[in-house]
């Protein structure tokens, strides 16, 4: 049997001889995640989805979106827009407040569910975490709105000169209609070239308000809710009734590991002190 190999027997009787050292570095990486524990300030997380808004009625081959997916995820990120959120809740820039929302907020697109935005942003309590999430999607959606006045606007003109024309050619029918069953009631009869005009004409306006009645209900279908619609928030904030950091159980559990390692060196390099001194 070789004197340099070390066996498990060798490893305990170490341990049992120098186990004042081993508890000894135990009790100190434990007391030193005790410290941490108390004394830093603890964080909550809220989580967010945001669904962006859009205009139902646009040009053809245009994105209904008021805003790409991407170009809200590079807004977000932005340091003047975060700062504009921070002001709209009373925060400067430079305030602790201001600078864990900007290190903490993370973003993760969902292009599939909607798309949506899933944000995350930490604050020093439960309510103040709610505020930064709620505050973002204000901010984002008074931007939104400024984006999509214009093509909202213009959409509802649209509607507006539908329904205009309606009324025009249901009324222009309604006197063609009125017209001929006068000249019935008089008694004249009219020629076979008017009778056959009248008829086209009545035939004519009758598909014109078909297209006119369907061309409005389209639009009508596309300004609903359902096809637009502001940017908000598809559901309420979700903020853990726990803290998010620091998280007690790992923080433990991370210290005894890193205790037990300390320990067992400490043991280990007192024993070769002690060996060596015997020589």
């Amino acid at each position: 049997m070789q004197r340099d190999e070390i066996y498990l027997i060798d490893m305990y009787r170490i341990f049992v001889r120098e186990r004042r050292w081993f508890v000894g570095g135990l009790v100190f990486v434990l007391a030193c995640t005790f410290a941490f524990t108390h004394v830093v300030k603890p964080q909550w997380q809220a989580t967010a989805w945001i669904q962006i808004g859009q205009v139902g009625q646009v040009l053809t081959g245009q994105d209904p979106k008021v805003e790409p997916l991407l170009r809200v995820i590079e807004r977000l990120q932005l340091v003047p827009f975060e700062n504009d959120i921070m002001k709209s809740i009373g925060y400067s820039p430079t305030t602790p407040e201001a600078q864990l929302f900007r290190a903490s907020l993370k973003l993760e697109p969902l292009p599939y569910e909607g798309p949506l935005v899933r944000l995350t942003v930490r604050g020093k309590s439960p309510q103040q975490a709610r505020q930064f999430a709620e505050a973002t999607v204000t901010q984002l959606r008074a931007v939104h709105r400024q984006i999509e006045a214009v093509p909202l606007a213009l959409a509802r003109a649209r509607l507006d000169q539908a329904q205009a024309d309606l009324a025009s050619a249901v009324a222009d029918r309604d006197r063609l209609v009125q017209t001929a069953t006068s000249k019935d009631k008089d008694g004249t009869k009219s020629e076979s070239n008017s009778g056959s005009l009248a008829s086209v004409l009545l035939a004519k306006k009758d598909e014109e308000i078909r297209d006119l009645r369907q061309a409005r209900d389209d639009l009508i279908a596309r300004l609903s809710t359902t096809y637009t619609y502001e940017t908000s928030m598809m559901w309420p904030v979700y903020v853990p009734d726990n803290q998010v950091f620091p998280n007690i159980t790992l923080m433990w559990g991370i210290g005894f590991v890193l205790g037990a390692c300390l320990g067992a060196f400490a043991a280990i390099a007192r024993n070769a002190v002690r060996r060596r001194k015997q020589m």
